[in-house]
């Protein structure tokens, strides 16, 4: 049973991803029709969903209750962003893709994949721990993650200004991520009306991300995708060395059980789908983070249940 919740969470997202790729192919979605997404989902629905995501799920007191967890997501993310760095250079990945490269061996996708597999394995109660892992992770993705994708699509042009690479690293999104948090903390609530509308802009996230993968993906040709270092590198970031490094920590640690359980599945999750949108903003490889994210999100239908055995046998 928990094998086919797993694998049904994930294929619903990789349709999605299926109806872009065929819409394209029919011509009723086009690049521009890319572009389009990718700033709607940018300036406009993913800071909806920030605010209404983290206000209507923390309270001041459970964000302070829950404040010390934090130490793992954060800790083991830096740490896999230095291991990614460390092979990104021993594989001599391309300099107008390590940015990318490094965001995606480091950083999952917490929410759009993550939420609906936890809830599948362990249920409601699992939801405090899954968002803990999802501050950390998209702090992480919206500061270190963007700032190297954004080096890739200035890699070969002119010196920017410090002045445009913090208004690369400060976007949207992560503005609509720290009002939440001040908001949270200083006790000011929104009127229901405002989270309303933040929740129905917000749940265009997640379609609209799987359509832009969809229509970035028909733009490769899939025929002449071929397993090479970076996907077998990408692999192993997500699904092997993203992992461990959480177990090792939580070894070290005296956490809940339940806590980390989802900490050790948040952290072998596929590859971020904004990662492709962002990096279509940036002008970096949007093609290659569009095929990974589907790569590793196919992958994920193997590997999870395999992690829920080694909780079954070693937890």
């Amino acid at each position: 049973m928990i094998f086919f919740n797993t694998v049904e969470s994930i294929l619903s997202i990789v349709l999605i991803i299926i109806i872009g790729y065929i819409f394209t192919a029919k011509g009723w979605f086009d690049e521009k029709t890319g572009k389009m997404f990718s700033r709607i989902i940018m300036n406009v629905a993913l800071p909806s969903y920030m605010i209404w995501n983290l206000m209507s799920t923390f309270s001041k007191e459970l964000l302070l209750q829950l404040a010390p967890g934090l130490v793992v997501p954060f800790t083991s993310i830096i740490v896999c962003f230095v291991v990614g760095h460390v092979v990104s250079k021993l594989l001599h990945i391309a300099s107008d893709r390590q940015g990318t490269f490094r965001s995606m061996f480091s950083l999952s996708n917490t929410i759009f994949i993550g939420l609906p597999v936890n809830l599948a394995l362990f249920g409601e109660t699992s939801i405090p721990f899954v968002l803990l892992y999802y501050i950390a992770n998209t702090t992480l993705f919206w500061t270190v993650g963007v700032s190297g994708i954004s080096n890739d699509g200035m890699s070969g042009r002119d010196q920017v200004s410090y002045i445009e690479v913090l208004k690369q690293i400060f976007s949207p999104p992560l503005l609509g991520f720290s009002i939440a948090i001040v908001f949270i903390v200083i006790g000011v609530s929104l009127p229901r009306f405002i989270l309303d509308t933040c929740k129905y802009l917000g749940n265009l996230t997640t379609p609209l991300s799987m359509l832009f993968i969809g229509i970035a993906i028909y733009g490769v040709k899939l025929k002449n995708i071929k397993l090479s270092k970076d996907m077998v590198a990408v692999i192993f970031g997500r699904f092997i060395a993203a992992p461990i490094i959480v177990i090792g920590i939580t070894y070290i640690l005296p956490l809940p059980l339940l806590m980390k359980k989802v900490f050790i599945i948040q952290a072998a999750l596929p590859v971020m789908t904004l990662t492709a949108v962002i990096a279509k903003s940036h002008q970096a490889d949007a093609e290659y983070a569009a095929v990974m994210t589907t790569v590793t999100t196919i992958a994920a239908i193997i590997t999870i249940p395999v992690y829920m055995l080694i909780f079954q046998y070693y937890f």
